[in-house]
């Protein structure tokens, strides 16, 4: 059986309705829910694979009730959750999602104090070597920017020896400024990240954002010089162009009124990456992402219903 972890975050995640929601006229329903990127990524990935694949996530949680719900829902959706650590004394992190009439968001954070940031940190039970034995590791770059220094630099150190055993690496860069001291900082590590990484699944505008790429074939042709063979360069409703294949690209249809883009690029590495594992070429696995996308962002929230 194929064997995939995934690292990062998981959060408690408000949803919000559409509308201005003025407080003064009336209070606004919230919808609970949990929610991360490489949380995100895991489900989808499970939800596509099934019983041919088994699928860890990586963390850290607190020892409080939400915490514990949050545990009970990635068990709930297949997951192996012996890989996420307990912190005493902490809590998940938390995030509301606001959309306006076309479905695009904002978000609102208050993780500061996230349990998930205590990951791989000493005194610690799980540690990047326990991840040794899995056939391929996901991670974003927000499972770097929530991660200290010192356990940066003890994944990266892990995962170079890792590949040199004969395992995969898959990295989102997920550039989300506001969660990096600085944008130098962001690029030196996001950089290093992408040096040992097999499978990319960037999107144009984080890329863009973060190192000032003209175009998607500026983006295109530094990841390949970075050493990044295979993957997928998202751009949203244009489809996503093959890292490392010249072959024409499947047609991809736009969806017209998305009601919710959250999980957008989280459900298309998911489909994507559980085409690849299973042996799809280039051109099955960006249907495949692209298609389960599309599906997400018709339902608000970042976990559709099954």
């Amino acid at each position: 059986m194929i064997r995939v972890a995934c690292v990062g975050e998981c959060m408690v995640e408000l949803s919000l309705p559409a509308g201005d929601g003025d407080a003064a006229r009336a209070p606004l329903p919230a919808r609970l829910g949990f929610a991360g990127d490489a949380a995100n990524v895991a489900i989808y990935l499970k939800r596509r694979a099934g019983a041919a694949m088994e699928v860890a996530f990586v963390s850290a949680v607190g020892d409080d009730a939400l915490s514990r719900r949050m545990l009970a829902f990635l068990a709930a959706e297949g997951l192996d959750t012996g890989l996420v650590e307990r912190r005493e004394g902490r809590a998940p992190g938390l995030y509301a999602i606001a959309l306006d009439a076309r479905g695009e968001r904002s978000f609102t954070y208050w993780r500061e104090a996230s349990a998930a940031r205590t990951l791989f940190a000493p005194p610690c039970e799980v540690t990047p070597d326990r991840l040794r034995g899995f056939d391929l590791i996901y991670l974003s770059g927000v499972s770097l920017a929530v991660l200290g220094a010192e356990a940066r630099a003890a994944l990266r150190a892990f995962l170079a020896d890792y590949r040199a055993g004969g395992g995969l690496v898959a990295f989102d860069s997920n550039y989300r400024p506001r969660l990096w001291p600085d944008a130098a900082t962001a690029r030196r590590e996001i950089e290093a990240l992408w040096r040992l990484t097999d499978v990319g699944l960037p999107s144009l505008d984080d890329e863009i954002a973060l190192c000032g790429d003209a175009d998607a074939a500026a983006v295109l042709a530094r990841l390949e010089a970075l050493g990044v063979r295979r993957g997928a360069l998202k751009r949203g409703a244009a489809g996503p162009l093959a890292i490392g294949w010249d072959g024409a690209p499947p047609a991809f249809r736009a969806v017209a009124r998305p009601r919710d883009t959250t999980a957008a690029g989280d459900s298309f590495n998911g489909g994507f990456l559980a085409a690849l594992l299973a042996g799809g070429g280039p051109a099955a696995c960006m249907a495949a992402g692209h298609a389960l996308a599309a599906r997400v962002v018709r339902h608000r929230g970042a976990i559709v219903p099954r």
